[in-house]
């Protein structure tokens, strides 16, 4: 018995070591790992290992188990003998399988039997698993295993037959591995070799194929490039092409530029030229024009038609300068056509002037053969005259004085604020008596020099721009002013002679009135830029307004208003004069003719006293302005009217200045319209005959549809605030 514990001691303990803990599995192979993965500490048997043993050849085991029960007491000893033999030989056996000489002859012997223990492992859970109380008995019952017989001689020799078969059909397995394992490496070689040889025809194709496609597509960046290049250059070609296109048009219209401004400067010095030339030859005119004038005034030998043709001729030629000069004035210069016209009427001027002067010397020779006969036959034919103006004067003077409500002359006031303009007119007159009449060289030419500076400043006003206006303003008021100013490239200045100042402002105040006479009469828009110089002089310069004032009196007396009557002793050609008609050698102006001119002052005394220049310093109302207008029509209302002059001046005086009028006394003014076209127009058309009418008709159109409307429009030619801008 004690050999039965020895022998489950020595089977528990070769379970407990590491030999007895090794494992087989069967897919290591699949997983890639090596054979001897695990086996890297020292074998030992599993412990399962009785099992084996037990389960060794059972049937002999059952056999040999019957023998020796049945002989149990005769052979008793031999019988432990013997399972101590065979125990022993188990145990060396044991022992020799757990002692190998080498790892690699254990590791060959347990790769041999693996599969048996395995199976007896299986075994020997299925026994376990019938009998479970039995192995739970045997495990937990301290008592000792119960008997097991040992295998017989022959069945452990058939056991070490098949041990010893096994072991060489392990060497023979062995070798076949080994012989396979050598082919399948050299198979392995000569494949990696092939394949590696493969990979190297591989890597050279693709390197040969690499550089072909490097080398297609170098040479298409190539072509490309040379293409691109070849692009490059002609559109560099192309682009200098044109850049040398557009230099030559450059440096053409450069050309075309410098050609154009040198002409410009050409036309301009030209024009410039052409404008100096205008200039002098307005300039020598208007002192043609002027002597013709002087000629008329101081009595020339020539007859009075002759004269009025003269004058009418130069008057015709300065009208056809200006004209010219108005053109020029708005900036451009004279054409080669308004040059010939000027320079043609500068030919027919002095033409004018030679043949007056030929006609004057022919005149007065015949003159002075028919002097005598002429003052007796005049002075007949005056006396004549004289009395019949005296007995229809008087007859007039009779119709007058029936009539009740109205006056035959005007006030005292007016009539002393008249008189004593007409002194101090006189006295001006009078004031520069020795520059009028001089008898030195010198003195005769500053008093043309003053002269043609005060009045073709005037001459040049028009309604063009108001900076022209500025400058002849400026022009003026600085000859005024004792400053010298420039007048046919010359510098001439009133100061320059002692009655300078008085004979240029009677001269200016002259030509002020004979612009409204002449110029006004004909172009009713040119009053009012006349009107507003005149009235800037007259604000600055009040002497010279009282000068024009006298002079307008003196033209036009109904400016006052004032009709003067005939004296005793007076002449019907002096009467005439004095009522404002143009009496000559060959009678005495028509009806027209003087209407025209009386139309003319009347409309540039109306446009004076509602103007301002607007540049103007002084403060305050202005010194002749709309209460003179509002006094002068509420007079003409009061006095009688005349045939055809009167009609005429009311309409003139209400188209220029009642808008102005209405705006400033409004009902007032009313009223006075209303009063005038049903009082007072009753009596102009009853001393209106039939064919004076035109004037009567003007009116009373005025007046109906001023009265109807309640409105006056402005004047024509009214200066706005643009006119001052421009």
């Amino acid at each position: 018995m004690p050999s039965e514990n020895l022998r489950w001691k020595t089977l528990e303990g070769l379970k407990n070591s590491p030999k007895g803990q090794v494992t087989f599995d069967p897919y290591w192979s699949e997983r890639g790992e090596h054979i001897l993965a695990g086996c890297k500490e020292t074998l030992s048997l599993s412990s399962h290992s009785a099992v084996i043993l037990e389960q060794i050849d059972s049937k002999s085991l059952h056999k040999s188990s019957f023998l020796d029960s049945s002989s149990a007491d005769s052979e008793e000893s031999p019988a432990s003998v013997s399972c101590s033999a065979s125990t022993a030989d188990l145990n060396g056996k044991l022992i020799t399988l757990s002692s190998a000489p080498s790892l690699k002859d254990q590791q060959k012997d347990i790769s041999g039997l693996l599969p048996k223990l395995n199976v007896l492992q299986a075994v020997s859970d299925e026994t376990r698993d019938e009998s479970p109380e039995a192995d739970i008995s045997e495990v937990s019952s301290p008592s000792p295993p119960p008997a097991i017989s040992l295998l017989s001689p022959k069945a452990m020799e058939m056991a070490g037959r098949i041990i010893r078969f096994e072991e060489d059909q392990r060497e023979k397995a062995k070798m076949a591995l080994r012989e396979r394992q050598a082919k399948q490496e050299k198979l392995v070689e000569s494949v990696a070799s092939d394949k590696l040889e493969h990979l190297k025809r591989f890597e050279e194709l693709r390197e040969l194929k690499q550089r072909q496609e490097f080398q297609s597509i170098r040479d298409m960046m190539d072509r490309e490039t040379k293409e691109i290049m070849g692009r490059h250059e002609k559109l560099k070609e192309e682009q200098r092409h044109r850049i040398k296109i557009q230099n030559l048009r450059l440096r053409e219209l450069e050309q075309q530029r410098l050609r154009e401004v040198e002409q410009e400067k050409q036309r301009q010095a030209e024009g410039r030229e052409r404008l100096r030339s205008l200039n002098s030859i307005q300039e020598e005119i208007l002192q043609i024009n002027q002597l013709l004038e002087l000629s008329g005034q101081t009595g020339s030998d020539l007859p009075a038609a002759s004269l009025a043709s003269y004058s009418s001729r130069g008057n015709q030629l300065c009208s056809q300068v200006s004209e010219v000069v108005r053109k020029t004035a708005e900036g451009e210069f004279p054409s080669l056509e308004d040059m010939t016209v000027a320079e043609r009427a500068l030919c027919d001027m002095r033409l004018a002037i030679r043949q007056m002067e030929e006609e004057a010397a022919r005149v007065r020779e015949k003159k002075k053969k028919e002097q005598e006969q002429e003052e007796e036959r005049r002075k007949q034919e005056a006396m004549q005259a004289q009395q019949e103006a005296q007995k229809k004067a008087e007859q007039a003077a009779k119709e007058k004085a029936q009539k009740k409500g109205l006056q035959n002359s005007a006030e005292e006031s007016t009539m002393k604020w008249y008189k004593e303009l007409q002194d101090s007119a006189a006295r001006c007159t009078q004031s520069f008596e020795q520059l009028s009449t001089p008898k030195d060289p010198q003195t005769k030419k500053l008093k043309l020099e003053l002269q043609k500076a005060a009045t073709i400043p005037v001459s040049q006003i028009s309604t063009n721009s108001g900076s022209q206006l500025r400058e002849i303003f400026d022009k003026i008021d600085k000859l005024l002013s004792g400053r010298a100013v420039v007048s046919g490239g010359k510098s001439v200045s009133a100061s320059q002679h002692p009655q300078g100042l008085e004979f240029v402002g009677c001269k200016l105040a002259e030509k002020f009135v004979k612009q409204g006479e002449e110029e006004v009469a004909s172009h009713h828009e040119a009053a009012f830029p006349i009107a507003v110089v005149a009235s800037g002089i007259w604000e600055l310069h009040p002497q010279v307004g009282d000068l024009i004032l006298a002079h307008l009196h003196k033209k036009c007396p109904y400016a006052v208003p004032h009709y003067p009557p005939m004296k005793d002793g007076t002449s019907v050609e002096e009467y005439q004069k004095i009522l404002g008609y143009r009496v000559d050698d060959s009678g005495v102006e028509g009806q027209d003719s003087f209407l025209k001119r009386m139309s003319g002052m009347i409309r540039l005394y109306a446009a004076v006293i509602q103007l301002r220049w607007p540049y103007g310093t002084k403060q305050g109302a202005v010194s002749h302005g709309l209460n003179h207008g509002w006094r002068w029509l509420a007079q003409m209302l009061n006095m009688e009217p005349l045939a055809d002059i009167t009609a005429t001046l009311l309409f003139d005086f209400l188209e220029v200045c009642g808008n102005a009028l209405m705006k400033q006394y409004q009902g007032q003014f009313w009223k006075l319209i209303l009063l005038l076209k049903d009082e007072y127009f009753p009596r102009i058309e009853a001393v209106t005959s039939s064919g004076q009418m035109g004037s009567v008709i003007r009116l009373k159109q005025f007046l109906e549809t001023s009265l109807q409307s309640r409105q006056i429009s402005p004047p024509k030619g009214q200066l706005s605030s643009t006119f001052w801008r421009s």
